[in-house]
């Protein structure tokens, strides 16, 4: 990811936290603390040896698979950053992403950590920690296609991931999924799914966040598509816990402040939205 990101992404924490006032206060004492404490405080408050971090591992460059097959990302570098400074083991479990909450709430993983955006309806099933990057959902042409805006849309068919926030964006805009071709977007479990039905002229345009979007099209080569000016807004990213998982959600906020004031998520950041 180059530098036209660094102007789409906000690197600032942004403390919508998990819990009540008290827990903010919580969070924030939790960051002033140097690493050893905030590990050993960690550590006592969650007696956890390991966590289990769903993803879907075809969200880059939030968490995906690299040529030699191995998870990398910047959400997979936060989470390791943070089980290191708790001092606990985190293991990465891919998902079927149209199923993250249910794995949650099973008891299969432990929380949800890979680009995944605070929603109304998500917030009824999971606890959210702070939010820590800002994303849009955008929408992507090709480059000779004549869509100019999503009045444009009207008739023509659009992809979108299964269960994803684009999915929620789309259909929220009851006025603008009813104009599709038959009323509703078509949905694929992936992506890249949606970026390849693109490609072959099945779909006229997908909605798809843009830190995926931007970095799948730097590596595919930005002249094939277009972005439009038209998206459906700003989110925020945040880590999804069971609700009863408060001392967990706490913890995290309390390492992902404290990166925040020691460089340690400037670090990760400038890895993977920066050239430098």
């Amino acid at each position: 990811m180059k530098k036209e990101m660094m102007g789409l992404l906000t690197t600032g924490l942004l403390l919508t936290g998990c819990t009540s006032a008290s827990t903010a206060v919580s969070a924030t004492a939790a960051a002033s603390a140097d690493a050893s404490a905030a590990t050993a405080a960690g550590t006592s408050a969650l007696g956890y040896n390991k966590i289990v971090v769903g993803l879907d591992d075809t969200f880059a460059p939030m968490g995906f698979r690299d040529d030699s097959g191995n998870l990398t990302g910047f959400d997979v570098e936060l989470a390791q950053a943070a089980g290191k400074a708790l001092g606990i083991e985190v293991e990465f479990q891919p998902i079927d992403w149209s199923l993250k909450e249910t794995e949650l709430n099973q008891g299969n993983i432990d929380c949800i950590w890979n680009g995944y955006s605070i929603t109304e309806d998500r917030k009824q099933q999971v606890l959210f920690s702070d939010s820590y990057l800002e994303n849009r959902q955008i929408i992507v042409v090709l480059a000779d296609s004549a869509v100019a805006s999503k009045a444009d849309l009207a008739g023509r068919t659009v992809a979108v991931q299964k269960e994803s926030s684009a999915l929620e964006a789309v259909t929220t805009d009851a006025e603008f999924t009813a104009a599709l071709k038959g009323g509703a977007p078509v949905e694929y479990d992936t992506n890249n799914d949606c970026f390849t039905d693109l490609e072959q002229g099945r779909a006229d345009a997908i909605v798809v966040d843009e830190v995926l979007a931007r970095y799948v099209m730097k590596q595919k080569g930005e002249e094939k598509y277009k972005v439009l000016d038209d998206n459906f807004g700003t989110e925020q990213y945040a880590v999804g816990f069971r609700k009863s998982d408060t001392a967990l959600c706490e913890a995290i906020n309390g390492v992902l402040k404290q990166f925040q004031n020691d460089g340690t998520y400037s670090s990760i950041y400038a890895k993977w939205f920066s050239e430098n």
